[in-house]
């Protein structure tokens, strides 16, 4: 069988599918070219990332289509019901995501607190005629160790969240509207490990008593964190979301920080991407990185893996 893999795939899932047999095609084409492509070399599967959208209109021509491994976190690139109703499965890497989108909410957390993304900023510009001045305003960092993490949503993400925040010292809380109670095993190089056991708090709770709040919310179209929710935090707190763009209100939590109602806010994922509007950008109080929370080489193996064991599982 003939994959074709759009937007590169790791060699550790094409090994896995050349030994099973099937022939692993790795070529970016152009959107206007990719039916074309598809159906004149009989290709039977596909491996995309967003950079591909997988639309209706491409969708409805494919002729020769039997899987899409989807690539990405979420699946709004690819028209999922069209797919259902022309029996086309859908492949999704549901695990491999969970530890690079910790560590990376983590680095946020951290870059917060003790102003390492005000410094990295500022040193470039001043850090030769103004150091001693910059190390006086950036001196007022705040330890992590002691500290509440709230945690909105306690799927994996969250719970891989929630064990790099107790490693650190960290009290830990949780809202999870399924999730009531969870056990977690951190795991150490040396074979040692500890169990802790966390029930779940009411949002409310969450959000009125812990110094940083992390979303790791399911798609979904509606605000979950509003202008009502950010004002039960503290004034000191932050909030961080990795998650995805609509969860929480962005005007509410530039309008929080620009009246000091907030501390801190850190952004891997918009409303609007790929534009996020440029009151977002220019916000110094804000941290904010471009959509990659999930990119590292150890997920995208990950994901290549998942994925190639799946479809091998299907087409045997």
């Amino acid at each position: 069988m003939k994959i074709l893999a759009t937007d590169g795939f790791s060699e550790a899932g094409s090994h896995l599918l050349e030994d099973a047999g099937h022939e692993v095609i790795i070529k970016n084409v152009a959107p206007n070219q990719l039916t074309s492509f598809i159906n004149s070399n009989t290709i039977e599967g596909i491996l995309v990332k967003s950079t591909t959208p997988l639309s209706k209109s491409i969708i409805s021509e494919l002729t020769s289509l039997k899987f899409i491994g989807n690539c990405d976190r979420n699946t709004s690139h690819i028209d999922l019901d069209l797919a259902n109703q022309k029996n086309i499965e859908v492949f999704h890497a549901e695990h491999a995501w969970s530890n690079s989108v910790a560590e990376f909410t983590i680095a946020h957390l951290l870059s917060c607190m003790r102003h390492l993304k005000d410094s990295n900023r500022e040193m470039p510009l001043e850090g030769d005629q103004s150091f001693n001045s910059l190390k006086r305003s950036f001196s007022g960092g705040i330890e992590v160790k002691d500290k509440t993490l709230g945690i909105i949503g306690f799927g994996k993400v969250g719970q891989e969240v929630a064990k790099k925040g107790l490693a650190l010292g960290m009290k830990v809380k949780f809202h999870d509207k399924r999730t009531k109670s969870a056990e977690l095993e951190l795991n150490f190089t040396d074979n040692q490990s500890i169990k802790f056991s966390l029930k779940s708090s009411s949002l409310d709770e969450v959000l009125s008593t812990s110094d940083v709040v992390s979303l790791h919310i399911p798609e979904s179209e509606n605000y979950i964190i509003g202008s009502k929710e950010i004002q039960k935090m503290k004034a000191t707190a932050g909030i961080i979301n990795t998650s995805h763009g609509k969860c929480l209100d962005e005007v509410s939590l530039v309008k929080s920080l620009d009246n000091n109602e907030l501390m801190f806010g850190a952004l891997d994922v918009f409303e609007d991407e790929p534009q996020p509007p440029v009151q977002l950008l220019m916000n110094p109080k804000l941290s904010l990185s471009p959509h990659i929370a999930g990119a590292t080489q150890e997920t995208q193996d990950r994901i290549a893996v998942e994925l190639a064991n799946q479809i091998i599982s299907f087409l045997n």
